[in-house]
């Protein structure tokens, strides 16, 4: 059994196998095989959660893993929940089942710290969170980080509570897992991991930003958590990592961005209103930059007539996060200049911002939230042009700057628009005007 695990784990790590053995014709009984090891417990049940975790990698299958739910040839597919043997139900078990503090190096602890890390690949999506969020895995993990002895800077890549923590961040997400770590006190637990400015500390920021923690919660007037978000939202895009922390992919951009959104509501609702003393920590102008490029790479990415293009075509979920965060930002984004005066970049600035937003609300793929944002940021944007907005201004140079490297076109959101001459039979610009006649009457006659 042993050396057959092993050979398992040697397949499933090239990418052409993955596919095959997660999806193919005997993927059920490979997945099967493994789980009905983990369940049984047995010295090999790590070496199985390894190979599981390998196959997960393959985005693709993670729904398919964890819901594999063996039933009888002559019986009804069963409910993953409904069913003991699932394999969530197995992994629930492995995770309640432990010792509040199991043995370095033991099956057991190898079994539980392999486990959470196929759990972290798993929660990635919706879907698999949403069943997540129906056990006691939440709590487990939590508990994980809870009961361990050793500090954040000690934690290696791969430990249990890296895996727990990774957890943690990736069911922060998503509306139903999220309800079961703020039941668990997910929020407590991790808050003193915020003040650590490495990965650690990076992903207990988002973890914390997601489950909707308040403002005053993160470290030095979120200064770190600004800059260490915006800074991974940056790489994302770029597809680069950063050394000694996190590879290019570690991270999704729809993660990054709906921290840094969610952080966005938090310093809005520290501000009460339309001051900007909070927001302006995260409105700095390359992060407001970068929150129209990846909704205008979307827009251009839809619009099939459009030229140009960009290396990372971002999700509809990034492009939504970004335009939640522009509307949560525009007292920051609009601070007006000291002295108030005019600004001809500034008028450019908002009138092309502002149609770039209605142009992604009117995407047939954009979601009731996202066009709500976008045309509420928009009309405050374009009402903004009689006065400099330095913020604005820069933050259009930059996003400017981007489409010229790119090759993108520079008028696609440019619009036309100047007053048109109307009385009550309708708009006069396009006749030819005469003198005024002896008696002062006058106007536009057709020559």
């Amino acid at each position: 059994r042993h050396l057959a695990c092993l050979a398992l784990n040697n397949l499933s790590i090239p990418t052409e196998n993955k596919r095959v053995m997660a999806l193919g014709p005997a993927s059920k009984d490979v997945i099967g095989g493994l789980c009905k090891v983990i369940a049984e417990d047995k010295q090999e049940s790590y070496l199985c959660c390894i190979c599981l975790m390998n196959l997960s990698f393959l985005e693709a299958s993670i729904t398919t893993i964890l819901q594999h739910s063996p039933a009888e040839e002559d019986e009804a597919l069963i409910d993953p929940l409904e069913n003991p043997n699932s394999l969530i139900r197995v992994l629930e078990n492995l995770l309640t089942n432990s010792p509040a503090v199991p043995k370095s190096g033991s099956g057991k602890s190898e079994g539980i710290r392999w486990a959470c890390g196929l759990i972290k690949n798993l929660a990635k999506s919706e879907e698999n969170a949403a069943l997540f969020g129906k056990t006691e895995i939440p709590r487990c993990v939590v508990e994980n980080i809870r009961s361990t002895t050793a500090p954040p800077s000690r934690w290696t890549s791969n430990s249990l509570e890296d895996f727990s923590l990774f957890v943690v961040l990736n069911l922060a997400q998503w509306p139903e897992s999220k309800i079961a770590l703020t039941r668990a006190g997910a929020v407590d637990v991790i808050r003193p991991i915020m003040s650590e400015g490495d990965l650690q500390g990076l992903k207990a920021t988002m973890a914390c930003a997601l489950l909707g923690a308040p403002w005053s919660d993160f470290p030095d007037g979120a200064q770190p958590a600004s800059k260490s978000t915006t800074e991974l939202m940056t790489n994302i895009v770029e597809k680069k990592g950063k050394d000694g922390q996190y590879a290019y992919g570690v991270f999704k951009l729809y993660t990054a961005t709906k921290a840094y959104s969610d952080l966005s509501k938090a310093a809005a609702a520290a501000d009460s209103g339309d001051g900007e003393t909070n927001t302006k920590t995260l409105a700095v102008p390359s992060a407001v930059a970068l929150c129209f490029q990846v909704v205008s790479d979307l827009v251009l990415a839809a619009i099939d007539d459009a030229e140009g293009s960009s290396k990372y075509v971002p999700d509809v979920k990034s492009a939504e996060h970004c335009v939640v965060a522009i509307e949560q930002l525009i007292p920051a984004i609009l601070q007006a200049s000291d002295p108030p005066r005019k600004s001809v970049q500034s008028e450019k600035a908002s009138s092309e911002i502002s149609q770039m937003l209605r142009t992604y609300a009117d995407l047939s793929g954009t979601s009731n939230v996202g066009r709500t944002s976008a045309n509420n940021a928009a009309e405050k944007i374009k009402g903004s042009a009689s006065t400099a907005r330095p913020v604005l201004e820069i933050s259009h140079d930059l996003w400017t700057q981007y489409r010229k490297r790119e090759g993108q076109p520079l008028d696609q959101f440019i619009t036309n628009d100047r007053g048109v001459e109307v009385d009550e039979s309708g708009p006069l610009d396009f006749m030819p005007c005469c003198a005024p006649s002896k008696d002062g009457s006058g106007g536009c006659v057709i020559s």
